[in-house]
């Protein structure tokens, strides 16, 4: 079986059976969609290509069962390589591969494998053995498969674990925020309470404001007359008294008139008048009547002895 260039032909004039063998001579386009469309070619040999790395599409070539990919500068498979579900035989010698992608637990078809003259993780290096001969290689595959599902199951319990705590801190966090929502809704509901506290307590004020004003005029209308009393006790007396003797004053220049008309009509030439005829009769009768009194007329005797 030659090698040839995949641009020099049709890849199905390159199949050998179900073998097919290239040199490539772009390094990075390895003919995945060709490869793709003969479903025969489950073994394919990409050995001495100084291949970097597998394009991304590579994985889709699930035929597979035999691959080599020995003696090239893979530093990493892709991540999804376990798609390779039917691959029983891989050859990844002198690459420079450092670990493997955990997907490479899932190719439970690989019986064998070898993976010497790489730069492997100490774990993994030691897991894989020495890969010297046939029977070492086939030890290395199941070895390989056991250990990559062991990381798998650690990585899944880590991923578990770390969702465990993402979710606990967000329990944490919801239940943080509902106890901040209910001190809040507390907070606004003390507030409303004390704002109608508050209010009420006003509108009971204006009411008793109220009441008082209602109350006061009565009290100052009862009290009116005391306070005008206590306020000013002495003044009233003097009005009185001014009062009184205007009315005295007046009786008794009243008097002085009658006096001095009686007079008149009992000494004066004015006696045989009608009017003092009048006044002088009036006069003798009041004297009698008051003589017949008994205690005036004590004391006009009274008077006549002094």
């Amino acid at each position: 079986m030659t090698k040839a260039g995949s641009k020099g032909g049709n890849l199905r004039d390159k199949l050998d059976g179900n073998e097919l063998d290239l040199s490539l001579s772009d390094l990075n386009e390895v003919p995945v969609k060709e490869l793709a469309a003969l479903p025969k070619a489950t073994i394919l040999d990409l050995s001495c290509n100084k291949l970097t790395t597998l394009p991304s599409d590579f994985c889709g070539l699930t035929h597979l069962v035999k691959l080599d990919l020995s003696k090239n500068k893979l530093r990493q498979l892709p991540a999804d390589f376990g798609r390779l579900v039917n691959l029983q035989h891989l050859d990844l010698l002198n690459n420079r591969l450092v670990t493997l992608p955990v997907s490479f637990a899932q190719l439970k078809s690989l019986k064998w494998l070898d993976l010497k003259d790489n730069p492997l993780d100490a774990v993994l290096a030691k897991v894989a053995g020495d890969c010297l001969d046939e029977k070492q290689c086939k030890q290395c595959a199941n070895k390989v498969l056991q250990h990559m599902k062991a990381v798998q199951v650690d990585q899944e319990r880590e991923r578990q674990r770390r969702l465990e705590i993402d979710r606990e801190a967000e329990k944490k966090w919801e239940a943080k925020q509902r106890a901040k929502e209910a001190q809040e809704r507390e907070l606004r509901k003390r507030e409303k309470a004390e704002e109608k506290e508050r209010r009420r307590k006003e509108y009971d004020a204006l009411k008793a404001a109220k009441r008082e004003q209602e109350k006061k005029p009565k009290k100052e209308t009862n009290q009116a007359p005391k306070s005008k009393s206590s306020s000013r006790p002495r003044k009233p007396p003097p009005r009185k008294h001014t009062r009184s003797w205007a009315v005295l004053k007046l009786l008794l220049l009243l008097l002085l008139c009658v006096a001095g008309g009686l007079v008149a009509c009992r000494v004066t030439e004015l006696q045989q008048q009608p009017l003092c005829t009048s006044v002088n009769t009036i006069y003798d009768n009041a004297v009698r009547g008051l003589r017949s009194h008994d205690i005036l007329q004590w004391v006009l005797q009274t008077d006549s002895q002094q």
